[in-house]
């Protein structure tokens, strides 16, 4: 394939990708959360506790914009602190029951206006050529270093 094609091919997925996003955040009971916010809480809600450092780096900001909105997900009681199990200098942050709550109904609000759309808006061979595209895509998001998780729920991380 030429690389105009390809390039071509980038920019289209990038802005599908990014409108996808924007409509799965608007179906979510999580859209008055900042982008920044949701993924703060999906990694939380997947992978567990962790500290403000290590959350950082897994969402490529650096620790001040992190403390910032681990501040503000904590002032609405969606994330709690806690001292580290082994590190007493370090805290934790994990997510509050209100918190769970919360990222498990904007999954279920986004999955549902989803499964919706792809009944509605797409025939049964396009919806078979979409779920055969899922590799593919998860491929492109895999760092593809050994272990690298495959998740099986699409829509718990919203794109950005």
């Amino acid at each position: 394939m030429p690389r105009a094609d390809r390039v071509r091919t980038a920019d289209e997925l990038t802005t599908l990708v990014a409108q996808l996003g924007r409509r799965l955040r608007a179906a979510s009971a999580e859209a008055e959360l900042t982008p920044s916010q949701q993924s703060v809480m999906g990694r939380l809600g997947r992978q567990g506790a962790a500290t403000t450092a290590g959350l950082a780096r897994s969402e490529l900001v650096r620790p001040q914009s992190m403390r910032l909105t681990l501040a503000a997900l904590e002032e609405r009681g969606l994330v709690a602190r806690a001292p580290h199990a082994t590190d007493g200098r370090l805290v934790v942050f994990s997510l509050t029951a209100e918190g769970a709550e919360l990222l498990g109904s904007g999954r279920a609000a986004r999955r549902s206006w989803l499964a919706q759309a792809i009944d509605t808006r797409l025939t049964p061979q396009e919806h078979r050529t979409l779920a055969a595209a899922l590799p593919l895509l998860q491929r492109l998001v895999d760092d593809g270093s050994p272990g690298t998780p495959h998740h099986s729920d699409p829509t718990g991380d919203v794109p950005q």
